[in-house]
């Protein structure tokens, strides 16, 4: 055993110091730039999740608590505000529903947060059990009271923004996109016209975001698309995103707002389709980003537009817009 390799302990944590690839390396630069950690020892292991970011779990030397190290993926700033993320993320720990921020860095966009001890990613697999949705409802509730972001970017803003990338990068959509965006904009003239009902959102219900574990309540991290949005959006996408029966999609509409007459349950409709929209381009764009990311993003995007094509060929689709 080598001298440098005697430092990586039985837990997998390795020494700052001790480097083997670009990878650790990056991972020390940027915690070396962490001035309240200077002069003690660091150690670090990755952490395994995110599909664009580098996550590592960080420990101090004279800490008890453990951090959160994440190092955000080449290109993504195109779609990230990290001043609004960061913003979003303070707000989340101040009311408990997300980890202590304890470092931020505005021009590189690492973060750090506190580990959550005992807490494990959800999995699509969880999304089974009907109590989990409802945590995050209340989660949801929590995170909309209170004062508006400093930024509103609604479904419109980034579907349009995703647009004007894909046609700058010259990226290949499907062939009944102009199908899809011809009924976007009937919906969105329907939206805005009805009032949109702002509020500070996540808008980003990946089910590695929700953080359980037993007989704790339940975390949400990953404020990176935060931002002041349409209320029911944010509830589009978590049953879109979980291919949530209609029977449960009603329920939660009744859960999320007290109640469930058919306006809502139009709005909740016409903004799913909307959420399929804008993942889709999002997904297309990122694959022109970056050929470095193991993930088919181009298929994803468009299995993403040709569902929200579907919910728009719905016979109620005229009939919810009208409801909006």
């Amino acid at each position: 055993m080598s001298g440098i390799d005697s430092v990586r302990d039985t837990t997998g944590n390795r020494a700052v110091g001790t480097a083997r690839n670009d990878t650790e390396r990056s991972v020390e630069t940027a915690l070396a730039a962490i001035e309240p950690w200077h002069g003690k020892r660091l150690e670090y292991a990755p952490v395994l999740g995110g599909l664009q970011n580098s996550n590592w779990r960080i420990t101090v030397e004279g800490t008890d608590t453990r951090y959160f190290l994440k190092i955000p993926g080449a290109g993504s700033e195109t779609f990230i505000d990290r001043a609004l993320a960061n913003e979003a993320a303070r707000r989340a720990g101040v009311k408990g529903i997300g980890p202590e921020l304890v470092h931020f860095d505005p021009t590189t966009g690492v973060e750090v947060i506190e580990f959550l001890e005992g807490y494990r990613a959800c999995t699509n697999g969880d999304f089974k059990d009907v109590t989990i949705p409802r945590q995050i409802i209340d989660i949801y509730r929590e995170l909309h009271d209170g004062e508006l972001l400093s930024v509103t970017k609604t479904m419109f803003d980034m579907i349009d923004e995703h647009l004007a990338q894909a046609h700058e990068l010259d990226v290949k959509l499907p062939q009944d996109v102009e199908l899809i965006l011809g009924e976007y904009q009937v919906a969105k003239g329907a939206l805005l016209a009805s009032g949109l009902d702002l509020a500070a959102c996540h808008n980003d219900p990946m089910p590695g975001n929700f953080l359980v574990a037993d007989g704790e309540p339940m975390k949400l991290v990953d404020y990176e698309f935060a931002s002041n949005n349409e209320r029911a959006y944010e509830l589009a996408l978590l049953t879109t995103e979980m291919f949530y029966t209609e029977e449960l999609v009603n329920e939660l509409v009744e859960e999320f707002y007290g109640r469930a007459d058919f306006g809502l349950l139009a709005r909740v409709q016409v903004c799913g389709a909307l959420a399929d929209t804008k993942w889709g381009l999002w997904a297309c764009v990122n694959q022109q980003l970056s050929s470095a990311w193991d993930f088919d993003y181009h298929k994803y995007g468009c299995w993403k537009l040709m569902r929200a094509r579907l919910k728009m060929s719905d016979p109620r689709w005229p009939f919810w817009l009208k409801a909006l």
